[in-house]
């Protein structure tokens, strides 16, 4: 997955074949002069098998959306995703996710339909986002012959710079998504689930957010990816 600007954005919609993507590409992302806090988003996290989207599977997806800065509770949805492997055990381990849990999961091809209708015209946030960008594309190549685009916010990367900025040492224990939670004083989620952690991820951007605004009406790109 690549940075979508207007202009990519535009090309790509031309060129996608009918179905839930082009769907996706059809609406406008908000502009990145935007006032963040005017600003639609979209907290994901995936579960995988795995770290590599060329050989690893989805398992499930959650997300839930914010309006501005407001979580919207209502929005919060969690997939478990229909896999056609055996889970390795070193992962199970991890996120929980049984075999038999997996092949109860929806099809994939219906999950990602459904989060690009959540993230149309929306700007994705993601802890550690290389996972998510990784995996949504390599399944959107898949599916639907191209890979997909969007604006992104990383939490991790946000939380790094601050840190750089600061002159602060740290370890990368201290950039995983709990760890800094835990430094701006939010709620505890339980790790390794996909739902929570996206929850925990929109949760963290907006503490970041407005540590960092601190009343001078920053804009989307001061976040961007």
């Amino acid at each position: 997955m690549s940075v979508l600007t207007d202009w990519g954005r535009r090309w790509r919609y031309r060129r996608a074949p009918p179905g839930p993507l082009r769907d996706y590409l059809a609406s406008p992302l908000p502009s990145p002069r935007a006032d963040y806090r005017t600003v639609d988003y979209l907290a994901v996290d995936l579960e995988t098998t795995g770290l590599n989207p060329r050989q690893d599977a989805i398992l499930s997806v959650g997300y839930v959306a914010l309006q501005g800065v407001e979580i919207d509770l209502a929005s919060a949805r969690h997939h478990l995703v229909c896999v056609d492997r055996a889970i390795p055990e070193a992962s199970a381990v991890i996120h929980q996710i049984t075999d038999d849990q997996a092949a109860s999961g929806k099809p994939l091809p219906e999950v990602l339909a459904e989060l690009l209708a959540a993230l149309a015209g929306r700007v994705l946030i993601a802890h550690h986002a290389a996972i998510e960008l990784g995996f949504l594309s390599a399944a959107c190549k898949r599916l639907w012959g191209q890979g997909m685009v969007a604006r992104v916010i990383d939490t991790q990367l946000l939380a790094r710079r601050t840190l750089e900025r600061r002159q602060l040492p740290y370890k990368p224990a201290d950039l995983r998504l709990h760890a800094l939670a835990s430094r701006y004083n939010l709620p505890r989620h339980s790790a390794h689930n996909a739902l929570s952690d996206a929850l925990a991820a929109a949760e963290l951007f907006l503490a970041q957010a407005a540590y960092r605004d601190e009343g001078r009406g920053l804009r989307l790109s001061d976040f961007l990816y």
